[in-house]
C-alpha cells in the first residue's frame, strides 16, 4: 500500500479540510485529492464523506486510519533507524577472507584491535588459499578478501593493500642461512613448494621465470599446502622454502629459521583488497579498509 496515499488520507482525517490538509503536506489540493481517491479505489470503500461543511471519516474510513497511522508511525521508526546508523555506532557482521601469509600473521591483531574499537561489529576471518578468497569473494560469501595476488576474475576487483617481502628461509645452520646465493646454488638444494593456488607460489615462479629459470630446472621434491606447513618443514631441516617474511618474524627473532637472498630475485609482493565488482559495502567493511589503512 502507498504510504504516501496513506499520508494524504491521515492528514485530511486529522484536518477535516482538503485544503489544510494539502498546507500541512506542502503540495496542491488537487494532489492530496488524487492521492485520497486512489487510496479508495486501492480499497474499493469510500473512505471519507464529503457532503458536510467538514470532511469526516466513514466507518471503512475509521479502521483504515487506525491501522495506517501504525504503518505510518513504523516506516518513520523504520527512516530513523536507518538515518541513525549512518552516523551511530557500527554494527552487523563483517567476514573477511585472507590467503594464509597475511591471514595468519598480520590480520587477526589488526582485526582483533578493530573489533576492541567496535565492540557491536563481530568479526569472523577465514584462511583459505588465494584462489579460494576470490571465488568465495566473487560468490559474495566473503565481503572483503586479503591475497597475495590479483588474480584476474571478471566478478572481483583489486586493489593495493600494503606490500610484503618474500625471501627464502632455511634452517639456522644451512649454508644458505643469512647470506646471498646464486641460482645455481638455488637449482643444487631441495626446495619445498606451497601448493598451486598460493600467492607466494606465483609470486616466486614470475621472479624465476624473468630470470631464465623454470621449476623443471629445480629440485622440488615436497609440495606442502600453505604458508604453516612449510614452515615446520623448513624448522625441521627438510629442505628451503620461498615464504612471506611477516610469517617467519618471530623465528627469525628466536633464531630457529633463518633467511636468505637470492642474487637476482627481488621477490616482493603487492597484498591486494578483494571485493565482489558492484556489490554496496557495508559501514563496518569500509571502516575495517579505512583503520588498516593507517596502520600498515
Amino acid at each position: 500500500m502507498d504510504t504516501r496515499q496513506l499520508a494524504a488520507f491521515c492528514a485530511v482525517v486529522d484536518r477535516r479540510s482538503f485544503s489544510q490538509a494539502a498546507d500541512a503536506l506542502g503540495v496542491s489540493q488537487p494532489a492530496v485529492s488524487l492521492q485520497v481517491r486512489a487510496l479508495e479505489q486501492r480499497v474499493g470503500r469510500q473512505l471519507l464523506d464529503r457532503s458536510g461543511r467538514r470532511v469526516e471519516p466513514t466507518e471503512a474510513g475509521l479502521a483504515l486510519y487506525r491501522g495506517a497511522q501504525r504503518l505510518l508511525a513504523l516506516e518513520e521508526q523504520l527512516l530513523e533507524e536507518v538515518v541513525g546508523n549512518a552516523d551511530g555506532p557500527l554494527q552487523g557482521r563483517l567476514a573477511i577472507g585472507a590467503s594464509s601469509g597475511p591471514g595468519e600473521t598480520v590480520l587477526p591483531l589488526l582485526l582483533c584491535e578493530f573489533q576492541r574499537q567496535h565492540p557491536d561489529v563481530t568479526v569472523a576471518l577465514s584462511v583459505f588459499d588465494t584462489q579460494t578468497v576470490v571465488e568465495l569473494v566473487a560468490q559474495r560469501e566473503l565481503e572483503l578478501g586479503v591475497v597475495g595476488a590479483a588474480r584476474r576474475h571478471r566478478s572481483v576487483s583489486f586493489m593495493p593493500f600494503f606490500r610484503d617481502e618474500v625471501v627464502l628461509a632455511c634452517p639456522p645452520r644451512h649454508r644458505f642461512a643469512d647470506r646471498t646465493i646464486g641460482l645455481d646454488d638455488l637449482r643444487s638444494e631441495p626446495l619445498i613448494l606451497m601448493q598451486e593456488g598460493a600467492g607466494v607460489r606465483q609470486v616466486i615462479e614470475d621472479e624465476l621465470r624473468a630470470a631464465g629459470v623454470r621449476w623443471r630446472d629445480l629440485d622440488l621434491r615436497l609440495e606442502l599446502g600453505l604458508q604453516e606447513s612449510v614452515r615446520s618443514a623448513v624448522r625441521a631441516g627438510y629442505g628451503v622454502t620461498f615464504i612471506s617474511r611477516s610469517a617467519i618474524e618471530s623465528d627469525l627473532a628466536a633464531g630457529t629459521i633463518a633467511a636468505a637472498r637470492v642474487e637476482g630475485l627481488e621477490p616482493s609482493r603487492e597484498i591486494y583488497l578483494a571485493r565482489a565488482t558492484g556489490r554496496t559495502s557495508t559501514r563496518a567493511a569500509d571502516a575495517f579498509v579505512a583503520f588498516a589503512g593507517g596502520r600498515l
